[in-house]
């Protein structure tokens, strides 16, 4: 199709952004304006905001082992992967979190989301059909847009309709994706239930354990291990090291000739600078500590289940939670925003989730139950957020 010329309007240098300023004024309108918020190093805000699931970010074992990687090996990886950016240090972490995860192999990304992009490009085609969780991260979901393959968007944690789906597809392959933990209310998904609709089709199952990685499944082995999938033949997982384990980056886990075929043609691992080495000395620091103490899961979860009860109990409408994520429900976007505020007036950290980020429409406070607070933390949290409420 040939488009005819539209002329175009003279603009000015100065003027050629103006429409930057008018979708900010409509942002505005909506309640949606974002803002960048400087913590100091010694915060005195109590934080239930961060992905900090165990409390392992300001560890000694993990802050020390960031430090020693840094001395050892500079301050950047130095390149991609395939180049320069591969240090021992990195096959350490590799080889330890596949066999902390019961799985054949792993591969390490920059980033969390640049292992979703990874996997769901690399392992897809034309010829494939997605079926994603209508509540699947964003990151997940820019992974299917990328991906160059039909996609089905399937509702949210329901095995029977996604066994529905891959029954009628006329594609050679297909692909279930998952999280293991939505990030917004905290609840697991029936990873059992996929898998079974998965393998009754032929399908793949990819699972985002970013959530559930150092808080489900025995000693925080992660959802998978939990539903007995840990190294299943036709699973693929994801996670993330910037929340249990306290650093930053990602990884994709699963057999071997995937993680061969993800190394070989995955575009955000060939052509991204690799993980710098010491968020990989703090993500193998925080990794050990887990396997030396893997009470820490069991704590987070009981800190989540107090929380949560304890919210409950004071009348507000709080999400029963599955892993480390508690929500409480707001009245609206703009009252989500104020009690947000007023608890760290009051000085406590809390995240705030509203539309459009949340596939609910539903505004909510995040709250992060780390496995470091004291029951005194947890009674404090309870009181700023009960005394602030809007409700």
């Amino acid at each position: 199709m040939v488009h005819p010329t539209v002329p175009q309007p003279t603009l000015a240098p100065s003027a050629v952004f103006d429409w930057l300023d008018e979708a900010a004024d409509l942002r505005a309108r909506a309640g949606l304006t974002r803002t960048l918020r400087s913590r100091p190093a010694d915060d005195p805000v109590l934080d239930l905001a961060s992905n900090d699931y165990l409390g392992l970010v300001h560890h000694p074992a993990v802050a020390g082992a960031a430090a020693e990687a840094a001395r050892r090996w500079g301050g950047g990886a130095t390149g991609s992967r395939l180049v320069t950016g591969t240090t021992a240090l990195h096959t350490e972490l590799e080889d330890e979190l596949a066999e902390f995860c019961g799985f054949e192999a792993a591969l390490v990304f920059s980033t969390g989301y640049a292992a979703n992009l990874a996997a769901l490009t690399a392992l897809t085609d034309p010829d494939t059909l997605i079926v994603s969780d209508a509540y699947n991260h964003a990151s997940l979901i820019d992974g299917c847009r990328l991906a160059r393959s039909d996609v089905h968007r399937a509702p949210h944690a329901d095995p029977d309709a996604v066994r529905e789906v891959l029954a009628g597809r006329s594609h050679r392959r297909a692909l279930v994706v998952t999280d293991s933990v939505f990030s917004v209310d905290g609840n697991a998904a029936p990873l059992a239930g996929h898998s079974a609709a998965a393998r009754a089709h032929g399908a793949a199952l990819l699972v985002d354990d970013a959530h559930g990685l150092g808080v489900l499944g025995p000693g925080g082995r992660g959802a998978l291990a939990a539903a007995g999938l840990a190294g299943a033949p036709d699973t693929v997982a994801t996670v993330t090291l910037s929340k249990s384990l306290g650093s930053q980056g990602g990884a994709v886990l699963g057999p071997r000739r995937v993680i061969r075929h993800l190394t070989e043609t995955a575009r955000t691992f060939i052509f991204d600078t690799g993980l710098a080495p010491a968020a990989v000395g703090a993500a193998l620091g925080a990794l050990r500590l887990l396997c030396a103490e893997p009470h820490r899961a069991d704590r987070a979860r009981e800190v989540a289940h107090t929380l949560a009860a304890r919210l409950t109990a004071a009348g507000l409408h709080a999400s029963t939670p599955d892993a480390a994520v508690v929500s409480v429900r707001a009245p609206g976007p703009e009252a989500a925003v104020q009690w947000a505020a007023d608890c760290r007036t009051a000085g406590l950290a809390v995240g705030c989730f509203r539309p459009p980020s949340v596939p609910d429409g539903i505004s909510r406070l995040r709250l992060t139950a780390r496995g470091d607070l004291t029951d005194t933390q947890i009674t404090e949290a309870v009181r700023i957020i009960t005394a602030t409420s809007p409700a």
